[in-house]
Protein backbone atom coordinates (compact mmCIF):
# COMPACT_ATOMS: atom_id res chain seq x y z
CA UNK A 1 0.00 0.00 0.00
CA UNK A 2 1.14 3.33 -0.83
CA UNK A 3 1.92 5.80 2.03
CA UNK A 4 -0.32 9.36 1.88
CA UNK A 5 3.25 11.03 1.23
CA UNK A 6 3.74 9.19 -1.68
CA UNK A 7 0.41 9.92 -2.81
CA UNK A 8 0.57 13.76 -2.14
CA UNK A 9 4.15 13.67 -4.34
CA UNK A 10 2.72 11.65 -6.86
CA UNK A 11 -0.22 14.14 -7.35
CA UNK A 12 1.78 17.47 -6.82
CA UNK A 13 4.22 16.16 -9.73
CA UNK A 14 1.41 15.03 -11.70
CA UNK A 15 -0.37 18.90 -11.19
CA UNK A 16 2.46 20.72 -11.94
CA UNK A 17 2.90 18.98 -15.52
CA UNK A 18 -0.61 19.85 -15.87
CA UNK A 19 -0.43 23.18 -14.92
CA UNK A 20 2.07 24.42 -17.04
CA UNK A 21 0.20 22.61 -20.56
CA UNK A 22 -3.28 23.74 -19.24
CA UNK A 23 -1.66 27.72 -19.36
CA UNK A 24 -0.19 26.91 -22.89
CA UNK A 25 -3.76 25.83 -23.86
CA UNK A 26 -5.51 28.46 -22.29
CA UNK A 27 -2.62 30.80 -23.92
CA UNK A 28 -3.61 29.55 -27.32
CA UNK A 29 -6.94 28.82 -26.78
CA UNK A 30 -7.53 32.69 -25.39
CA UNK A 31 -4.65 34.73 -25.95
CA UNK A 32 -4.21 35.84 -22.70
CA UNK A 33 -1.71 34.74 -20.19
CA UNK A 34 -3.74 36.01 -17.68
CA UNK A 35 -7.20 33.75 -18.04
CA UNK A 36 -4.81 30.91 -19.39
CA UNK A 37 -2.97 30.88 -15.79
CA UNK A 38 -6.61 31.19 -14.55
CA UNK A 39 -8.07 28.43 -16.58
CA UNK A 40 -4.67 26.19 -14.94
CA UNK A 41 -4.69 27.12 -11.57
CA UNK A 42 -8.77 26.21 -11.38
CA UNK A 43 -8.08 22.96 -13.12
CA UNK A 44 -5.13 22.40 -10.93
CA UNK A 45 -6.47 22.85 -7.72
CA UNK A 46 -9.50 20.52 -8.86
CA UNK A 47 -7.52 18.14 -10.46
CA UNK A 48 -5.36 17.70 -7.62
CA UNK A 49 -7.64 17.22 -5.13
CA UNK A 50 -9.61 14.14 -7.28
CA UNK A 51 -6.53 12.82 -8.25
CA UNK A 52 -5.35 12.40 -4.36
CA UNK A 53 -9.04 10.98 -3.59
CA UNK A 54 -8.89 8.65 -6.65
CA UNK A 55 -5.48 7.58 -5.14
CA UNK A 56 -6.45 6.96 -1.72
CA UNK A 57 -9.45 4.57 -2.54
CA UNK A 58 -7.11 2.34 -5.02
CA UNK A 59 -4.83 2.31 -2.19
CA UNK A 60 -7.34 0.22 0.03
CA UNK A 61 -8.40 -1.70 -2.93
CA UNK A 62 -7.02 -5.14 -2.60
CA UNK A 63 -8.30 -6.63 -6.63
CA UNK A 64 -5.42 -6.94 -8.95
CA UNK A 65 -2.31 -7.02 -6.59
CA UNK A 66 0.17 -9.65 -5.97
CA UNK A 67 1.11 -9.90 -2.15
Amino acid sequence: MESRQRSVVKAVIWNILGLVTMTLVGLVATGSAAIGGTLAIVNTVIGFTLYVLYERVWAGIRWGRNV
